[in-house]
């Protein structure tokens, strides 16, 4: 491990030492971070895969009173009852902090309270295949809005952990090992100093005894 470009000082070796202090307690604090979101994450993608499998058969169900509507009425006439619906979703976004990720949140709600709004059409030249068909469409609407939901949060929270578990990393791998290489290097060099400094006031003082009192003579 390279050892940082720094002057071998004991007020930098005094700084080291606190930034070692932060970062391994920026390490943990982002291990901590990490494992939790993990295990959100993982929560999260099982709701998601529980959710997935039921939208999917209730899309299948939906196709099915699709194609049973397509079967007794011409194409025409399909198209036409369809051209001009009555009842509008809203989708009011807001969001929530999960372990400092915003996640989305979705919540519909229709333009009116008429539940029969959801047909647009008259009911005397329509089959019952396409109410079927409108009504497991309106049904299935809600599980669609938090599906999108559930799928767009599992993306941001996958990005947040991958950011976290690279800097986890970092620290773990390059900046801590580097700091205690670094401090390692500078103690050795004011240890090596100080023996330096010892030694020469040694002599110092041999040669000043020597100078009072003559004791080569």
């Amino acid at each position: 491990m390279a050892v940082m470009n720094v002057n071998p000082t004991r007020m930098q070796l005094s700084k080291l030492k606190k930034q070692l202090v932060t970062a391994v307690r920026g390490h943990k604090m982002l291990k901590d971070k990490r494992d939790e979101l993990m295990r959100q994450f993982l929560d999260l993608i099982r709701e998601t895969k529980e959710l997935r499998e039921k939208v999917e058969r209730e899309l299948n169900d939906c196709n099915s009173h699709f194609v049973n509507a397509a079967a007794v009425m011409s194409k025409e006439s399909l198209d036409a009852s369809l051209m001009s619906p009555k009842q509008q979703v809203n989708i009011e976004v807001d969001s929530k902090n999960v372990m400092s990720v915003e996640i989305p949140e979705l919540k519909p709600s229709n333009r009116t309270s008429n539940s029969g709004d959801i047909f647009p059409y008259g009911f005397a030249f329509t089959s019952f295949e396409l109410d079927d068909a409108v009504m497991s469409l309106n049904d299935l609407l809600p599980d669609l809005i938090k599906l999108a939901q559930y799928e767009k949060s599992c993306e941001l929270m996958s990005a947040e952990i991958e950011k976290t578990r690279r800097r986890v990393n970092s620290l773990e791998h390059v900046m801590i090992p580097r700091y205690q290489e670094t401090i390692k290097y500078i103690s050795m060099k004011l240890e090596e100093n100080d023996r330096s400094s010892r030694t020469r006031l040694m002599k110092v003082k041999d040669m000043l005894l020597d100078k009072a009192h003559h004791y080569s003579a």
